[in-house]
């Protein structure tokens, strides 16, 4: 059942040789790794024009995961920004559309996670290759779905304001209504615990197959760890904020979640990029066009 699997990931090594093409940022200093991290997005989406093997289903997940963190670096650079103003200089509407942003490419990571997991267990797993025609519905439902639920808050379910040190803006924990509650478990029900319930069961299956065959060379809950790590505390303050009052907590202690989550695209880059064999030699193809012809020829 899993023999493909086996031919595969003997040949990438110690990683799933799945490429993302991602640098992160770290909130305390966010303008220099915002900055390149566009530089690193536009010339991994050009390596991945330019290089056949990379222009794969299993790729195209990964492209999407670099998409939504490249946002996450944009929206790092705005709030950059105005914490060197000291005050934030964008106005309500301004704000609006910072928490709005924000969340979308939040949960575009968080599910297009649980999508390359779930690539993964079909790449390794099974007799058959993911398709285009699979593949390209799924971003397309990650990124729309992760649109309609940042939508919800600027229709009246849910609310956008200020973080707790005014430089930017996310989801409103503060009130702890009835609107809050039923929109934050709602939420988090469909983009937080479904997602982690696909990518656990995705690695659980595929480290079962390969386990089978003596050939399981990488720690498959990593991933499941690396996400609860980063978007868990912030799970775990929206539930706090949903059943306690959130003002007794001090507003540096509310900024920690932020903290940790924003540092997830340097986490996504170094576990699905810098692991894997395919994504070194796509790079190498990409500043050697010449050679990788030769190559194809040969």
């Amino acid at each position: 059942m899993c023999q493909h699997g086996e031919r595969s990931f003997k040949r990438e090594g110690h990683g799933f040789g799945e490429p993302e093409k991602e640098q992160g940022w770290q909130r305390l200093q966010p303008c220099p790794q915002a900055s390149g991290n566009w530089r690193c997005w536009l010339w991994g989406r050009c390596c991945w024009w330019k290089t056949p093997e990379l222009r794969t289903p299993n790729h195209l997940l990964l492209l999407s995961l670099a998409v939504a963190d490249s946002g996450i670096s944009l929206n790092a650079l705005i709030a950059a920004i105005s914490s060197l103003l000291r005050r934030w200089p964008y106005g309500s509407d301004g704000c609006q559309a910072h928490g709005f942003q924000g969340f979308v490419t939040a949960l575009s990571s968080i599910c297009g996670s649980a999508a390359i997991a779930w690539g993964r267990y079909h790449h390794y797993c099974t007799r058959s290759q993911l398709a285009w025609n699979t593949a390209i519905p799924l971003v397309l439902f990650v990124w729309l779905s992760s649109t309609f639920w940042a939508a919800l808050p600027l229709l009246g379910w849910g609310h956008y304001d200020y973080e707790p040190l005014g430089t930017c803006c996310t989801l409103d924990y503060s009130r702890g209504d009835r609107n809050f509650i039923s929109f934050l478990f709602t939420m988090a029900f469909f983009n937080f615990f479904v997602p982690l319930f696909i990518t656990l069961t995705s690695y659980r299956l595929m480290e079962q197959k390969l386990a089978r065959s003596g050939h399981l060379q990488v720690n498959t809950t990593l991933p499941v760890r690396l996400l609860l790590l980063g978007w868990g505390p912030y799970a775990l303050l929206y539930i706090f904020a949903a059943i306690m009052d959130v003002s007794s907590l001090s507003p540096k202690l509310r900024m920690v979640p932020a903290l940790i989550a924003k540092m997830m695209p340097t986490i996504n880059a170094i576990n699905y990029a810098l692991r894997g064999e395919m994504f070194s030699g796509g790079i190498w193809q990409c500043l050697s066009p010449q050679k990788s012809k030769q190559d194809r020829a040969q």
